[in-house]
């Protein structure tokens, strides 16, 4: 065990980084900081991918699909996304609040009761400029006409200058375009030069490994690794640096994706969504898993009544239907919340339990296809030799259960995993579409797509609120569909065989 920590120290590392925000609080003077259900389980399931990969990779059977999975083109791109999606939402999970002015009576100090995340602090300016109403992505007027007064009295129906958006233009019409592309410009230049270091970083961990010199390492990845595709990986972060680049410039004059009905930017509504359809798509399947491994390997292995039983239960939870079983808990869990507000400290905590007690109610009506798969592997694997031959000798129920049958499923487990997620993340959509997903007041796809059903039918059409969502959930789903078809090639044992 001692060799196998001080040969993985990812798994100390990220234990330091997660006490270090756990206990931000102690460290950063004039902050209070807020640790909401959901920011402790993404926390858990941080510490849980830091174990799993400390565990995978002191073990050869585990390594091997996982570098099968690194040299997939495919699956290395969407992982990058992901990534990325990763450190929006990880961003988003660190909550505080700031202290508010206290008059020189008080002497103890007062927070505001607003909860921010590090995310609304990183990206403040696009969180503050708030328009009147609808404007168009990188407009400069209103999208609605209005009636305005002038000094001498008349009245004349106009669109009106926006608030922030292109403000700094005296004349909008002739200039914007321009603008646009100055900082279009602006923001590939700086892009370019955050990509230029990190790809130094990247040469140097090459050489710090291999042990070899810099320009040797340097070559070595522009010329092709075969064991990791460097130049893809690094071309896929220079697009992601250059578009990062471009939003930070265009996002703090214009409103990329235009503004909503109360004039809040939809590109702020978007990131922030962001975290939603990460806590339902991973917490969800952190709540589910242990029901089906541990239900699903009994019930193959253990037969009878246990087997029984078992079948009883998650063939009757399947015959109920889904939606109506989330929608009656969540109903009833909205009624205790609105019966009990002295509970909640501010919106963010009560919208923060609304949003567990979904994962949770997800997590026990989603377990049931996994469970019934692991069952079916189990009855085959319980009758191999090498298990027959574990029983004859007189070796445990649980340590077969450990040694022999539980190994030998987890590729099942993986793959169901990353395929679930994606659905998961769905479903919070069309959950919150009908009214008994995410409470209204958090910012999710599904919020956004449920705002913008009468947008839709405005003449002229509101579209960007729909295309923003669409987008952001799209790229999503797609790179965790790609991922985990590298995955299943990878961890599938019919698959690696052909």
């Amino acid at each position: 065990m001692k060799k196998f920590f001080q040969a993985h120290p990812i798994f100390y590392i990220s234990i330091a980084v997660i006490l270090c925000v756990y206990l931000s609080g102690i460290f950063i003077s004039g902050v209070q900081p807020v640790y909401l259900w959901t920011d402790r389980l993404v926390y858990l399931l941080v510490f849980a991918i830091a174990l799993f990969v400390s565990y995978a990779a002191g073990r050869e059977h585990l390594r091997d699909p996982w570098r099968q999975v690194v040299q997939h083109k495919i699956g290395m791109i969407s992982l990058i996304i992901l990534l990325v999606y990763v450190m929006i939402g990880f961003t988003d999970s660190i909550h505080f609040k700031l202290p508010v002015e206290n008059s020189q009576s008080q002497s103890q100090t007062k927070y505001s009761g607003e909860v921010l995340s590090l995310l609304d602090v990183l990206v403040e300016p696009i969180k503050t400029q708030e328009e009147k109403t609808y404007s168009a992505p990188f407009a400069t007027h209103l999208f609605a006409k209005e009636t305005i007064e002038h000094d001498d009295g008349s009245r004349t129906r106009e669109y009106p200058r926006l608030i922030f958006g292109g403000i700094h233009l005296e004349n909008p019409y002739e200039d914007k375009l321009t603008d646009i592309v100055l900082n279009v410009l602006k923001g590939i230049l700086a892009g370019a030069v955050l990509w230029v270091m990190f790809c130094v970083l990247c040469f140097a961990i090459v050489a710090f490994k291999r042990k070899i010199p810099f320009g040797h390492a340097v070559e070595e990845v522009v010329h092709g690794n075969p064991t990791i595709p460097w130049r893809l990986i690094l071309l896929t972060v220079g697009v992601f640096c250059i578009l990062v680049g471009i939003c930070v410039f265009l996002a703090a004059k214009y409103h990329i994706l235009g503004t909503d009905k109360v004039g809040q930017d939809v590109f702020y509504q978007s990131l922030k969504s962001i975290r939603t359809g990460l806590v339902i798509g991973t917490l969800t399947t952190l709540i589910m898993l242990p029901f089906a491994v541990l239900l699903g390997i009994m019930a193959g292995y253990l037969k009878g009544w246990i087997d029984d039983v078992i079948q009883y239960v998650y063939t009757t939870l399947n015959s109920i239907p889904g939606v109506l079983l989330i929608a009656a808990a969540v109903l009833m869990m909205q009624v205790y919340m609105s019966n009990h507000p002295e509970m909640f400290e501010s919106t963010a905590e009560r919208a923060d339990t609304r949003l567990f007690f979904l994962c949770m109610i997800l997590g026990v009506t989603s377990w049931t296809g996994l469970c019934r798969m692991l069952r079916g592997e189990t009855l085959k694997l319980s009758e191999v030799d090498y298990v027959q031959a574990a029983q004859a000798f007189g070796v445990s129920k649980m340590s077969i259960i450990w040694r022999h049958i539980q190994p030998n499923v987890m590729h099942i487990v993986l793959i169901a995993v990353v395929l679930d997620f994606s659905g998961l993340v769905l479903a919070e959509a069309v959950l919150s579409y009908v009214g008994v997903g995410v409470d209204p007041t958090m910012n999710s796809w599904g919020n956004m797509i449920n705002g913008a059903r009468l947008e839709m039918a405005r003449e002229p059409i509101v579209w960007w609120s729909l295309f923003a969502a669409f987008i952001f959930m799209f790229t999503l789903v797609l790179a965790a569909n790609l991922f985990s078809d590298a995955v299943r090639d990878a961890f599938d044992p019919r698959i690696r065989k052909q």
